[in-house]
């Protein structure tokens, strides 16, 4: 393997800036949701929230399933908000 076939692979591993947006904005409402379900003592806000702030390290690099999944959690969370 030469150098530039490494550099390539290596490029390919990291992930794009889609990916570590949508990780940051995530887990900023994740944050959110945790404190305040801290705060109001809901325990479905508070775990959405921890789901939140800790799904993007189980999805790889697939941006795709990264905004699924904040999406359908960030709804979740929108609907248990008050219970």
């Amino acid at each position: 393997m030469d150098e530039q076939e490494l550099q390539a692979t290596l490029f390919s591993m990291l992930p794009t800036p889609a990916y570590i947006f949508g990780a940051l904005l995530f887990g900023i409402i994740g944050f959110a949701a945790y404190r305040y379900g801290k705060k109001m003592e809901q325990t479905k806000c508070k775990w959405l929230g921890i789901a939140l702030m800790l799904y993007p390290y189980l999805t790889g690099s697939d941006t795709r399933w990264l905004y699924a999944t904040g999406t359908v959690l960030c709804a979740a969370l929108y609907i248990y908000r008050n219970e």
